[in-house]
């Protein structure tokens, strides 16, 4: 007998099989709620077929014994090609060979099963999200906007790619007219992009000064540039929506963000971060428009008034999503995501209110109702915790098994018993 039959055990002996796999006995959160005692998780195909509080029967069944189910994470905004090693054909093709199978499998080994790539080179990440789909890679499900668009000079063009001519042209999109803009998210609509991100400005102060400077740790006598004009912004997001595709919009300060909400944008990608959200009426307008605002705290979190903000907004109801515009470089992928759920805890949300975020608000986020839920007719992406995320976010890090598309890719049991 295999060694996974402790972990999954054939029940042929008990008579026909009835789902394809059976994951008993668990407490479940369902994307939403926890919901009260015990279930059966019934699975087939790569669809959840049943959540029910009697037993199932499959010709397959996972013993939670008491553990947790939850639907897979959800990372909303990550940066997956490495912007520092990838310069030229050469080390694009190195980086995409030799370091993405082992970065993409970080976030399986993390609990992480799908993830929204919100500023790569279209052409890789395009070709990317096509070979995990087909089988060819092993990864969490994808979805991409292709480059960030931006300003001529705006950020992150001008910034993170000033020295990086090469990996400019190809992560981000620089634009300077109404026709341009249309033209790209045209462009990027027609290679089936999943959505489009515009970044409307950086880390800096608003428009109306002398200069428009973005100041970071990394660039600390600022590096001066142009914003996004409203004109370009209002005609990108128009098209984004007649294209039938969601659109969310850079922001760091309180007058970007009522901007893009203005401008029809549908969710704030880091929301008001550089100063603290005083403007009460801007909530007012998020919740009008059905924002969801992304706080990004993993990498926002150097900025005093990030946590603060995430909690008002959080506090008056405004919808969230988990991202942590996690990058190649810094910490691990995967892990990351579970340090942003710590930090959202940390700032003021219920673990609860996390796992939400985490899962049936990422999926609005990404227009993936099938997503983000533990309930009949939803995709079969789940994880089996062995202790219990809602009164523990840290509990997320206990990660017993991850089912991806109703196939288990990772059972950590296994591992521990390998041993």
């Amino acid at each position: 007998m295999p060694p996974e039959s402790e972990a999954i055990e054939s029940t042929g002996a008990r008579g026909p099989a009835t789902y394809d796999l059976v994951i008993s006995r668990a407490h479940v959160f369902d994307g939403r709620q926890a919901l009260a005692g015990l279930y059966d998780v019934a699975i087939d195909g790569g669809e959840i077929a049943s959540v029910s509080a009697e037993p199932l029967r499959g010709r397959q069944e996972v013993d939670a014994t008491e553990g947790w189910v939850t639907p897979g994470l959800i990372d909303t905004h990550i940066h997956f090609y490495d912007v520092r090693a990838v310069s030229d054909p050469d080390s694009m093709r190195v980086f995409e060979e030799h370091e993405l199978p082992g970065k993409l499998g970080l976030f399986l080994d993390h609990g992480i099963t799908t993830i929204k790539s919100v500023g790569d080179p279209t052409g890789g990440i395009l070709d990317t999200r096509a070979k995990i789909a087909a089988g060819a890679l092993r990864g969490p499900r994808l979805l991409a906007t292709g480059c960030g668009i931006t300003g001529r000079d705006g950020h992150p063009a001008a910034t993170v790619f000033s020295g990086n001519p090469w990996a400019r042209e190809r992560f981000t999109g620089e634009v300077d007219s109404v026709q341009q803009i249309r033209d790209l998210v045209h462009h990027l609509a027609d290679r089936k992009v999943d959505a489009v991100k515009f970044l409307s400005e950086g880390a800096c102060a608003h428009a109306g000064g002398p200069k428009y400077l973005w100041q970071n740790p990394a660039f600390p006598d600022g590096v001066e540039l142009e914003r996004l004009p409203l004109d370009l912004l209002r005609a990108g997001i128009e098209t984004g929506h007649e294209r039938g595709l969601r659109v969310t919009v850079h922001t760091t300060q309180q007058a970007a963000a009522r901007e893009a909400i203005e401008a029809g944008a549908d969710g704030l990608e880091h929301g008001v971060t550089v100063e603290p959200l005083t403007d009460h009426s801007l909530i007012d307008l998020m919740l009008e428009h059905g924002i969801t605002y992304t706080p990004t705290l993993w990498i926002d979190d150097v900025h005093p008034d990030a946590r603060g903000n995430l909690k008002k907004v959080a506090e008056a109801g405004v919808h969230i999503a988990l991202g942590s515009d996690t990058f190649s470089g810094r910490g691990l992928f995967g892990a990351n995501t579970l340090d942003e759920a710590e930090l959202m805890v940390a700032a003021g949300m219920a673990p609860t209110q996390v796992l939400a975020a985490g899962t049936s608000g990422a999926s609005r986020q990404c227009v993936r109702p099938d997503l983000g839920a533990v309930a009949p007719g939803k995709r079969a992406d789940l994880l089996v915790l062995n202790a219990d995320p809602t009164a523990d976010i840290g509990n997320l890090r206990d990660l017993s098994m991850v089912i991806l598309n109703g196939r288990i890719a990772v059972d950590k049991r296994q591992r521990a018993r390998a041993r």
